[in-house]
């Protein structure tokens, strides 16, 4: 066991880790030079063309160094604040941290948040100065950064460059000389920590595991205690760049275990394995449970794909366990499921994943976050949905969730970010300088606001510079009302939305003159109304198509004329009565992009 090394990446967004992986791969012989390729361990299509990280990867290393052979268990992480939870998972089975940052762009928010995560964790923290290649890294001004952020010693930050493998070595000699070997006892009841699990459709769930006592072998009878469910492991192995079968995985190290499960609801991220015939007398405590901060619902374009649908979240949910969802009914969209998410970041590839694995198309409706509603009964509703808010006289008052934002950036950008966050709502909590030209910026903001576009209006200010981080800090009274858009007088829920009454105006105005373009002419007039409660305050009308009716009569007694567009008013009117307005998919999206 004391050659064993378990340690993670953490890192801001598009700082390096990938590529600093790679290196480790290939100087540890793990990769043939015939199989190496760019971010070799980011097995989505996905993640290669968007160049980020999106899933943490396990994979282990062999390592000499002076005649000795260490086994180094290394969980590459994404940067995302989006996939946040992925590196708190990775962070509960290491020992140590390689903090990676980026010599050109320094400290940004994300890394002072992972940061934050890996020292709860007491995890050995090893500083690394990525890109002192480029012409732009300032590696003295970042060092002196980095050392005054974790109070270290300016020798003890190791510099690298990853694109051309200098410096890796000295990496890797910190990570055998610096982390510290598992602790655990061999000879104790077996306990392992569930910290990722996938789905393979010939041999069912693949569940990765730490074993933090004990020691699991091929053929035992084995117990999930959360779910308190007995299996067979039919094979336990190490993962390398492909499953390595072993005949038992020890204390100490990370493996993976097939034991022919099926259903995804039987296998929970962060519970613990122990051995049917010797259990452990307690579960490890594991990490906590995730909570969404964007919800939305979503719906199969086909009606009968619904139960397709389903299956298709159940298995996205083993490869994504931020990823929560519950069954959901709409007026206009028929049977669906309403899905929490991490982020808008985290909804899209959700989206762009159902479609690419699982061959899904869907609609999502409006994104929007959970709210407190005191009714005047005296009980608490959580409401996710506008089509869930009770009658208007039965509350009493709305609270909405309010996160507490870091934002790191150059003082050029001050002024601008200052505006941007004061115009949505935001609180100005404390401002300090890191250096001279990094400014560091906390704002309150209610999470309704930024749950849309804060993030590219954040970048596009900041020229790409700025970097965003947040955590909820807790609920405050809110003056929310429900904007419904009717159309003909009838209301279509799924563009429903809860929003602060200072900019319901505004945003049903754009509803509806974005709905005018949108919506195809009929026969009959549609007016298209954005209202709060009985109150209308924007209103637009997709004019009718007429027949000319009259064109038939040349000369002769106006009362011929009269008599036809009588008629034609007739037909007209019972026309809008029965008339059904459809609004086409392209006008969710184009309402969502709003």
């Amino acid at each position: 066991m004391k050659n064993i090394r378990n340690f993670c990446i953490i890192a801001h967004i598009d700082h390096g880790k990938s590529t600093l992986a790679d290196r480790m791969l290939e100087l540890t012989g793990t990769v043939t030079s015939r199989e190496m390729e760019a971010q070799v361990l980011d097995s989505m299509d996905l993640e290669k063309e968007k160049g980020i990280t999106i899933k943490s990867h396990a994979v282990q290393m062999k390592y000499k160094k002076d005649g000795e052979e260490y086994t180094l268990n290394l969980l590459d992480t994404p940067g995302h604040v989006d996939f946040s939870y992925e590196v708190s998972r990775s962070i509960a089975s290491s020992e140590g941290a390689l903090l990676v940052v980026d010599a050109t762009q320094g400290i940004q928010a994300q890394t002072i948040s992972n940061l934050y995560l890996a020292l709860d964790h007491d995890l050995e923290i090893i500083p690394v100065l990525n890109k002192i290649d480029m012409e732009a890294a300032e590696p003295e001004v970042v060092r002196d950064q980095v050392c005054e952020m974790i109070g270290c010693a300016p020798e003890d930050v190791l510099m690298c460059s990853a694109k051309t493998g200098k410096g890796v070595k000295e990496v890797l000699d910190a990570i055998v000389e610096r982390v510290p070997s598992p602790k655990g006892d061999v000879n104790a009841p077996l306990q392992a920590l569930i910290f990722d699990s996938v789905f393979n459709p010939f041999r069912g769930i693949i569940a990765y595991y730490k074993v933090f006592a004990g020691s699991i072998h091929k053929g035992e009878k084995v117990k999930f205690v959360n779910t308190d469910m007995e299996y067979v492991a039919d094979e336990v192995g190490v993962i390398g760049m492909r499953l390595q079968p072993k005949e038992k995985v020890e204390c100490g190290n990370v493996g993976y275990i097939i034991s022919g499960i099926k259903s995804a609801v039987e296998v929970k991220v962060g519970d613990t394995i122990t051995s049917q015939q010797n259990p452990c007398l307690e579960a490890i405590a594991g990490f906590e449970e995730v909570k969404p901060m964007v919800f939305a619902g979503v719906y199969p374009v086909e009606t009968d794909e619904y139960d397709q649908l389903k299956v298709s979240l159940e298995k996205l949910q083993l490869n994504d366990a931020s990823l929560v969802f519950e069954p959901e009914s709409s007026l206009a969209l028929g049977f669906g499921f309403r899905c929490g998410f991490l982020g808008l970041l985290h909804l899209e590839i959700v989206q762009e994943r159902l479609y690419r694995e699982f061959n899904m198309d869907c609609i999502t409706t409006v994104p929007n976050v959970s709210f407190k509603v005191y009714t005047t009964d005296g009980e608490v509703l959580d409401v996710h949905n506008p089509s869930g808010l009770p009658e208007q006289t039965m509350i009493d008052h709305i609270e909405e969730p309010y996160i507490r934002a870091q934002v790191i950036s150059k003082s050029d950008f001050f002024g601008p970010i200052m505006k941007l966050c004061l115009d949505k709502r935001g609180i100005l909590i404390s401002q300090h300088y890191i250096t001279t030209d990094r400014v560091e910026l906390n704002f309150d903001l209610p999470l309704s606001e930024i749950v849309f576009d804060f993030y590219d209006k954040l970048k596009s200010i900041s020229k790409g510079y700025a970097s965003f981080d947040y955590h909820i800090t807790d609920y405050r009274d809110a003056d929310l009302v429900k904007l419904d858009i009717l159309l003909n007088g009838e209301q279509v829920d799924a563009l429903s939305s809860l929003i602060h009454r200072d900019h319901a105006y505004d945003f049903g105005r754009r509803m509806c003159e974005k709905l005018k373009e949108l919506i195809p002419r009929q026969q009959f007039d549609i007016a298209i109304q954005a209202a709060i409660g009985a109150k209308i305050i924007a209103r637009e009308t997709v004019r009718q198509v007429r027949k000319d009716v009259t064109a038939k009569c040349y000369g002769g007694d106006i009362s011929r004329k009269r008599k036809l567009l009588e008629k034609q008013k007739k037909g007209k009117k019972r026309m809008r009565q029965v008339g059904q307005v459809q609004v086409p998919q392209s006008a969710f999206m184009a309402v969502l992009k709003l």
